[in-house]
């Protein structure tokens, strides 16, 4: 071995020696600062958040940033949460909700009455949706109680304390849209609307330790963009990955998937202020005009259910349905009894043809091919529909008067009742009526089953009121999707909500390399 060589071997042993120090010595600063501890997550999901404010969104719930009153379990069942305990006197005016004595919102201040019932008051305030579903009359606070009293009797209000729009939060912070301070076990650190919203552990979270350090949650509305970043490692949970690539996931030994059936239901929303949907027959022939199957299995690659009604099938308080068909013939049958013709390739009433304007969002991808469907299936009809996108579909519809049908997607009953969905869709101001549909014999119904306590009762009053839905076509329901999620081996403690309100826990954790 020459002079030249020894050197050059020597200088490679001391490199080799030196890295490692300075890996050694990297190292042991990490432990020391306690950074090799650190545990986090990227949350990766379909829903944008164009506001954290919890009264207006869901967004803060889901990230365990704010918590309700009142939480709904995995089977439907209500769960105390904030509120330890809740009773009422006289069958369901007053109320009273006793407020957990060791909870402090995430800036340090106590959580009693006066905080909930301020919170309560802001919520009704900002949220005319919610004003309407609580109907809170006058409020008391007295320490660790909060007595309530509705304007009416409400047996069920409990349950209207689940909806993630009454998170209890510091409401006295100015920058709500922002950085809301609530209860739960993770701190906002910055949120960057429709695209990301960085979380931290509250260390001194009121229901035991948070397992996670850090959080972060983004958003894609792209199915197959979420499926890459969680092969890549971008993401180390995807919410609702591309349909078609489960398979393909479930085959990966370093992913985890979960399916669930889900609470939701895809729909066909009419605008009943419209003079062309105010006609059964036209709602008859749209309703005919939709292939349930096809749907199910082609757009949600058999990842759903032809859905019959609101709700599943096997429901207490589904009732049993007239047989739906998909049927050109049929269709065109009840178009002609609403007066319709056909002339020239369009279908005419009174020399004017059928054009329609059809709503869709694209963070659940099915919907616009459900309506790409619908449209081509009316085209064969001589029925022109536009199809316009929008990123805030609720907004859209509740400002503007301009649309005749939508696609739609919600969960019909989050709290194991058929109440929610029943006053949302079909009472005046309701949150999600943006159609405006008035049926005074479902109206009474409605009114009937708010007042009612007895659940055999109930479940037999539901279903008197989905029949008159489904006789008069007031939507038209197409398919329950699966709920699906995917994650990393590595995340420990995973549990996909059934409501889909809660995600981020303090549970939820990481297995350390």
């Amino acid at each position: 071995m020459n002079k030249k060589t020894r050197i050059s071997l020597v200088l490679i042993v001391f490199l080799m020696l030196l890295t490692a120090c300075s890996a050694e010595n990297s190292n042991s600063s990490a432990e020391r600062n306690g950074e090799e501890k650190k545990k986090e997550i990227t949350f990766l999901s379909n829903f944008p958040s164009e506001t954290l404010d919890p009264h207006l969104n869901y967004t803060a719930v889901r990230a365990g940033v704010t918590e309700t009153l009142v939480r709904v379990n995995q089977d439907q069942e209500l769960e105390p949460w904030l509120a330890e305990s809740w009773d009422t006197s006289d069958g369901g005016q007053t109320w009273s909700f006793q407020i957990r004595n060791n909870i402090t919102f995430q800036n340090g201040k106590k959580v009693d009455a006066a905080a909930v019932k301020a919170s309560l008051e802001r919520n009704i305030q900002v949220s005319e949706a919610m004003k309407t579903a609580l109907k809170i009359k006058a409020m008391e606070a007295d320490g660790q109680t909060l007595n309530i009293t509705t304007e009416q009797k409400l047996p069920q209000f409990p349950s209207e304390l689940v909806h993630p729009n009454t998170a209890i939060v510091d409401s006295s912070v100015e920058n709500m849209e922002q950085k809301p301070i609530g209860t739960g076990p993770f701190k906002v650190v910055s949120f960057e609307p429709n695209s990301k919203l960085e979380l931290e552990k509250h260390g001194e979270y009121w229901d035991g330790e948070v397992k996670l350090d850090r959080a972060t949650m983004t958003f894609n509305e792209d199915a197959n963009a979420r499926t890459t970043a969680l092969q890549s490692g971008d993401a180390d949970i995807v919410y609702r990955p591309a349909i078609e690539s489960i398979e393909i996931l479930k085959s990966d030994q370093s992913i985890k998937t979960d399916v669930v059936s889900s609470l939701r239901t895809h729909l066909l929303m009419y605008n009943s202020g419209k003079e062309t949907f105010k006609d059964l027959n036209v709602r008859k022939a749209f309703e005919a005009l939709i292939d349930r199957q096809v749907v199910a299995d082609d757009i949600m690659a058999g990842q759903a259910t032809v859905a019959e009604g609101p709700f599943l099938a096997e429901s207490p308080y589904s009732p049993d349905y007239e047989k739906k068909f998909f049927s050109m013939e049929m269709a065109k049958k009840y178009l002609e009894e609403a007066g319709y013709k056909m002339k020239d390739g369009k279908m005419v009433k009174d020399g004017k043809p059928l054009t329609l304007k059809l709503m869709t969002y694209s963070y659940r991808p099915e919907l616009p091919l459900i309506s790409q469907l619908l449209q081509s299936n009316a085209k064969e009809l001589g029925i022109a529909i536009e199809i316009q996108q929008v990123e805030n579909i609720d907004e859209y519809l509740a400002e503007k008067t301009d649309w005749d049908i939508a696609t739609y997607s919600l969960i019909t009953a989050p709290r194991g009742d058929a109440s929610y969905f029943l006053n949302s869709a079909y009472m005046a101001g309701g949150a999600i009526n943006p159609g405006q549909i008035q049926n005074k014999q479902l109206t009474e119904l409605i009114e009937e089953l708010n007042q009612t306590s007895d659940n055999e009762k109930r479940n037999e009053i539901s279903k008197a009121a989905i029949k008159i839905i489904d006789q008069e076509k007031l939507h038209s329901f197409l398919v329950h999707p699966n709920n699906f999620v995917a994650y990393k081996d590595y995340v420990l403690n995973w549990q996909t909500s059934t409501s889909e309100y809660y995600t981020l826990t303090k549970d939820l954790d990481v297995r350390t390399k």
